[in-house]
């Protein structure tokens, strides 16, 4: 068998770069920045008021109350064409440009307007409720790195320095297909004899959505090497990646090894982990493969610790796997010693440590504690028995990825 992390980084290092291709920003989402993104103006691009309120001299109001002549009423997107000087004010709204001489806003409830003059009832000091230019970015500075995988809030910051187009790596299109004789539609008649629910591919394509993929999905394929044959050369020729969960154990009808070899190649297909030690890894011709395991908690290990950061690879992310902190855990975690073991278990924090005790049963078939939970625990090949109230690793699931290649 094949320790995780050298299998990790096999695949890794035999996976090909998507190309780089301009999208309009608001299509950006998930996909991983290729050119860093630079500020060509500051934003705000101008002085303005973070308050509604009046545009004062800061020593016109020092000592209150204090009355003053409003000359002018300026609202967002307009520009004052009076002065604030001394003894005038100038009514102003949120997001409007500092009027030439005031260095003060005193917000609205602060004051009390009589026609044409306005009483100050709060004094303020200079820049009080004052948004200066450039004070949340800088013209010339990066707003984004090279290799970020972009959230909302990033569209948002590059569409602040008017970047309507972005270098991104290309959305991966991935081919997904379940195998197995006993599945069933998740939406079929009720369960027959030996028959489960397809819940591995439902899950598949939901985990490569999340992760900004394009997903081709090729149903349910019997165990039938003809139609495993037919099915995996099409998805070669339609994806960029292709992943089928099932059929890679050792029993007789397990096929997708056996076709797999006859159509492209083998690179492993054991890995010293639990759950998903029956994991393989080849190419269709020229397409990598992932050929996860039938148990569905083994599938969705197998997701997170090969698919995951191969496909956030392949897309040109450099942040592509789960964050893993230190915790500790309430009960005693015993493993098996030959495997890097990852126990699905649930945490919370109580002064300042992260606890975490198991979600539920740990048995590879049983996705609640999965769904119950947020974390791994994991437990290194070598170690075997982590004590109650010991130190463990926590790789956590439910949280955006922070780990690079280096990290793995």
């Amino acid at each position: 068998m094949r320790p995780l992390h050298s299998a990790q980084h096999q695949v890794l290092a035999a996976l090909p770069a998507l190309p780089t291709v301009a999208v309009a920003v608001e299509e950006a989402l998930g996909l991983a920045l290729h050119k860093p993104a630079v500020a060509t103006h500051p934003v705000p691009p101008f002085s303005n008021s973070a308050m509604d309120g009046y545009a004062v001299k800061a020593a016109d109001v020092s000592q209150v109350p204090a009355t003053l002549t409003v000359v002018e009423d300026v609202p967002a997107g307009s520009v004052a064409t009076r002065q604030v000087e001394r003894g005038t004010a100038i009514k102003i709204m949120t997001g409007a440009p500092m009027p030439v001489g005031a260095d003060a806003v005193v917000r609205v409830e602060d004051t009390q307007q009589d026609g044409p003059s306005v009483t100050i009832t709060v004094g303020v000091t200079e820049g009080t409720s004052v948004r200066a230019a450039g004070g949340d970015v800088e013209a010339g500075s990066i707003v984004v790195e090279r290799g970020v995988r972009l959230t909302a809030a990033h569209i948002g910051v590059l569409a602040n320095i008017g970047q309507a187009t972005v270098e991104v790596g290309t959305r991966p299109r991935v081919a997904v297909a379940s195998t197995g004789d006993e599945l069933v539609a998740v939406d079929g008649p009720r369960l027959g004899p030996g028959q489960i629910r397809d819940s591995n591919r439902p899950m598949l394509l939901a985990l490569l959505r999340e992760l900004g993929a394009e997903v081709i999905d090729l149903g349910r394929i019997p165990d039938d090497a003809k139609a495993l044959t037919k099915t995996l050369q099409q998805g070669a020729m339609d994806a960029d990646a292709v992943i089928t969960s099932g059929g890679v154990s050792m029993g007789e009808y397990d096929l997708v090894k056996a076709v797999l070899g006859e159509l492209g190649d083998i690179d492993f297909w054991q890995v010293a982990m639990q759950p998903a030690k029956p994991f393989a890894f080849g190419r269709l011709g020229e397409t990598p493969f992932f050929g996860l395991p039938g148990n569905p908690v083994s599938s969705f290990v197998a997701f997170e610790q090969f698919v995951r950061p191969g496909l956030l690879h392949m897309m040109g992310s450099t942040r592509i796997a789960r964050p893993r902190i230190e915790g500790r855990t309430e009960l005693e975690l015993d493993t098996d010693p030959e495997k890097t073991v990852f126990v699905r278990v649930s945490t919370h924090m109580q002064e300042a440590i992260r606890w975490c005790r198991p979600a539920g049963g740990q048995s590879s078939n049983m996705l609640s504690a999965v769904a119950a939970g947020d974390a791994f625990a994991v437990v290194e090949q070598g170690v075997g028995r982590v004590v109650a109230g010991a130190a463990v690793t926590l790789e956590m699931y439910r949280w955006p990825e922070e780990r690079t290649v280096h990290e793995l």
